[in-house]
């Protein structure tokens, strides 16, 4: 039986019952904001190491929240969750959330990677509806990870809710979740037809937009290539020409200078005690 299911034998709950339910919940929201400042910690060191070593940013945008108690007890009342800390941890593991909008589609599985290649992370979940995307038309990447958090009596380890998707994907998420605000019933049919259409057209505009990058990409690459072997001929007949001038023998390297290069290079060799070489 979970805790406080009977709070009182006249079946009424004490002052002192409620008070303690409530800091149990209480403190368990704070270890899911424990465990939310962890995940973004590992996302802020990801991005600016990624920045740093490629140039590059996979991320548009992040955005965290976690669950507001009104939330939680509507949430728990809508599903049958009994209102205690016990039950609240095991069933709601979307307390603590993250969202990361990335550019391609392709960053949003480079992102995942490299969460879960973290040997301090483990996945307890992953619902992947980019590749099998909601009848509606949904799409998003969503992993329930477990994370620790060292608290003064020891550690404890945290779900915490991470959705990937892309802008184009968030664009349509935001504007499905307006429209659903109120009542699914509310919506006309001919909407919600246009809102699948309009995912499907997100999705080729995703694909669209990532093909548009590599070629970017490649032009540039070939670009960089083309004037890198430009620059290493150069650097290859001046190595050709200072391994002349650095051959130890005098005659090799007067035979590589200019006459004023040979007497900077004669004065140089009496400051070091050596006689001036002959012609």
């Amino acid at each position: 039986m979970s805790e406080g299911n009977e709070l009182s034998v006249s079946g009424r709950p004490d002052a002192a019952q409620v008070y303690e339910r409530l800091s149990k919940i209480r403190r368990l929201l704070m270890t899911r904001e424990f465990g939310l400042q962890e995940i973004l910690t590992k996302i802020d060191i990801l991005r600016s190491e990624f920045q740093y070593s490629h140039d590059y940013n996979p991320i548009e945008h992040v955005s965290s929240r976690v669950k507001s108690l009104d939330s939680i007890i509507s949430k728990t009342h809508r599903k049958g969750i009994p209102f205690t800390a016990d039950d609240i941890g095991a069933n709601l593991l979307d307390i603590a959330g993250i969202r990361l909008t990335c550019s391609f589609v392709s960053d949003t599985y480079t992102m995942r990677d490299l969460l879960l290649s973290q040997n301090d992370l483990t996945l307890i979940r992953e619902r992947d509806y980019i590749k099998d995307p909601k009848p509606n038309g949904y799409q998003s990447l969503h992993l329930i990870i477990e994370v620790p958090v060292f608290l003064a009596e020891g550690p404890e380890r945290v779900p915490v809710e991470i959705q990937l998707r892309t802008v184009a994907m968030d664009f349509w998420a935001s504007l499905e979740h307006k429209i659903h605000y109120k009542d699914d019933s509310d919506v006309p049919r001919h909407l919600t037809d246009a809102l699948k259409l309009a995912a499907d057209m997100s999705s080729s505009l995703d694909v669209s937009m990532e093909r548009i990058h590599n070629e970017i990409l490649d032009l540039h690459a070939k670009e960089e290539a083309s004037r890198t072997g430009s620059v290493g001929e150069q650097e290859d007949d001046s190595a050709t020409t200072t391994g002349t001038r650095r051959v130890h023998h005098p005659a090799a390297q007067r035979q590589a200078m200019s006459d004023d290069s040979q007497e900077l290079f004669q004065a140089v060799l009496e400051s070091f005690g050596f006689e001036r070489q002959g012609d």
